[in-house]
Formats: structure tokens, C-alpha cells, sequence
């Protein structure tokens, strides 16, 4: 006997079903997608970090202090108040290897797509980015892929695992039918990296370059992936692998200038290990930087961009 065609409330029942909900929620969201442009969740896992734990309490920590943040962003003159967006809770992970966890992650991501949701997925570490990269490549063949990140994360195997966070931009790569990765501003990794980077035409992209890199890309679908250690130790201390000589909000806002002008589909904010600064601002920057992608991939998923403000 055939099955019966998926409605919108089996979509939500089996979304459901891959998310717990307890614990806190997003400044400005609601539990019930219904309605809702944009479908933010979390999946607490750091088990192949190899320096400084503690990613798989990011989530919740950027929830707890999303409160402390005003709804309204300047740059975007966009409001929380006036976008339509769930949080769904944290991906219902299990414990230890990495590749049943990123199968969760790809089955939950697609779960969000099928509700007609924008997915913004919140780390934990950046293994994870493979499996949402492939749910959202599944929907969008043609899908480019942005990274902010201190590190190349292109090495084929590390201490042992396909799957390591140092191996995350390696994993997309393949689960990417384009093969277009853009890595924006990228500081650190081994010299055989770096030979990739820079013999790959377009891939290392500078801040100064990033209107005329990224100009290509318009109209065509991305997928942004924001690794916190991007930004210096100086204003984001709290991650697993800090990198001296990184970026500051200006530099983010500079970014987020330029995908006004980009069909951006789905984002991820990873690496954020709140216990490692006791201040907590490390946090409130992370939640800053999630506010600025709910509003991104609400304008992207509902019309034109907006006029606002130049970056501050």
C-alpha cells in the first residue's frame, strides 16, 4: 500500500521527533514552526576536539544570554519583532564518534528544510558543518559555501578521525556537488593547506577582495559557516583553538554588508566554549552574530534586501 503524501503537520510531527526541547530559547522565538521563515537549532557535541573542550555547552549559552541583546539591529535596520522564527531545541545526538552525530545533524537539517525553514544551526564543534552542508546541498545542487574560520580545516584525516573538527571544510568538500568554497580571510593551518588555498582559484578570499570575490556568487544559493575563532582572543576568547591576529565586530559587519546582496539558505555558528571565558562577552558576541544570520536569512528567505544602515 502506498504511503499517504507528507502534510505540513507530519513534516512538524517527525521535526519534532529529532529535537529536544528543554532548556532555554532564543530571544524572539517561538517552539512551533508554524508560520515561521527561519528554523534555528542546536547540536551539542565537541568529541573530536583536540585542544580545549567545552563546545557542546555553545548553544545554550548563546540562548541564556540572547535576552541581554535588543531585538533591533542598526546595520540591517532589521527586528527580531518582526521575523517569524523557531527554535526548534538541540538535535537529539548520540554519544561518542562523530559520524552517527553528523547523520543526525543531516536528517535533522532536513527535517527544518522540509517545514519550508531557512536552517541556522548552532555548535558545538565544527564537524558538524558536513552534515547540514549535505541536507541543504540536497535541496540547492547549485550551493556555494562561505567560511569564516581562523583555521583551513582541510586536512583529509586528523589524530585519526575523517571526521575532526581540523577536517570539517574537507568533509563539505565532498558533500558539495560545485566544489565553489570560499574561505574568508582564513589565518592558520599546515603548508600544505595553504598550497591548496592559494593554487585553487577564488578560494582564499581577503577582506579587502570580499565584494569582488563574492560578486560571482549572486543569486546563487549559500551556505555560511561561522567558526567564533575567526574573531581575535582578544573580543572572543571563549573557543576550543584561538588564533591571535583575528577579527573584530567591524570586520563581521563588513561580511554581513556584502550577503545583503546574496540568496544566503542556511548558516551555522560553531566553536563557541563559554566556560573558557569567565567574563561571558564571548557568548554575548556569538548571540550577536546568530541575531545578525536570523535577520539575514529572513530578508533572503522573503524578499529584497533591505536599505539599512552602512555596517557598525
Amino acid at each position: 500500500m502506498s504511503q499517504p503524501p507528507a502534510t505540513a503537520a507530519t513534516s512538524a510531527a517527525a521535526a519534532a521527533a529529532c529535537f529536544d526541547t528543554e532548556g532555554a530559547i532564543f530571544m524572539g522565538a517561538q517552539r512551533d514552526p508554524a508560520g515561521c521563515v527561519v528554523g534555528l537549532f542546536g547540536v551539542p557535541y565537541d568529541g573530536t576536539t583536540s585542544f580545549r573542550p567545552g563546545t557542546r555547552f555553545g548553544p545554550a549559552a548563546i540562548r541564556d544570554v540572547s535576552a541581554g541583546l535588543e531585538s533591533y539591529c542598526p546595520q540591517l535596520d532589521l527586528d527580531l519583532e518582526e521575523l517569524a522564527f523557531a527554535d526548534l531545541g538541540a538535535v537529539a545526538i548520540p554519544f561518542g564518534d562523530p559520524e552517527p552525530v553528523i547523520k543526525a545533524v543531516r536528517a535533522a537539517t532536513a527535517q527544518v528544510l522540509e517545514l519550508g525553514l531557512a536552517p541556522l544551526m548552532l555548535g558545538g564543534e565544527h564537524s558538524i558543518s558536513s552534515g547540514a552542508v549535505a541536507a541543504v546541498a540536497a535541496r540547492h545542487p547549485n550551493l556555494a559555501l562561505v567560511q569564516l574560520d581562523a583555521h583551513a580545516d582541510l586536512r583529509y584525516t586528523w589524530l585519526g578521525s575523517r571526521h575532526s573538527h581540523a577536517c570539517a571544510m574537507r568533509r563539505c568538500l565532498e558533500v558539495l556537488p560545485s566544489g565553489d568554497l570560499r574561505q574568508i580571510a582564513i589565518r592558520s593551518g599546515t603548508r600544505q593547506e595553504f598550497a591548496e588555498l592559494r593554487s585553487t582559484t577564488g578560494r582564499l578570499v581577503s577582506l579587502e577582495s570580499l565584494a569582488a570575490s563574492l560578486r560571482p556568487l549572486r543569486g546563487r544559493p549559500i551556505y555560511l559557516t561561522v567558526d567564533l575563532d575567526w574573531f581575535d582572543p582578544a573580543v572572543l576568547p571563549g573557543t576550543g583553538t584561538p588564533e591571535p591576529g583575528g577579527f573584530f565586530w567591524p570586520d563581521f559587519a563588513l561580511v554581513v554588508d556584502e550577503l545583503r546582496h546574496h540568496h544566503l539558505v542556511a548558516a551555522d555558528v560553531v566553536e563557541l566554549a563559554p566556560q573558557l571565558d569567565s567574563s561571558g562577552v564571548s557568548a554575548v558576541l556569538a548571540a550577536k552574530v546568530t541575531r545578525s544570520l536570523l535577520l539575514l536569512l529572513g530578508q533572503a528567505h522573503g524578499g529584497e534586501p533591505s536599505k539599512g544602515a552602512s555596517p557598525q
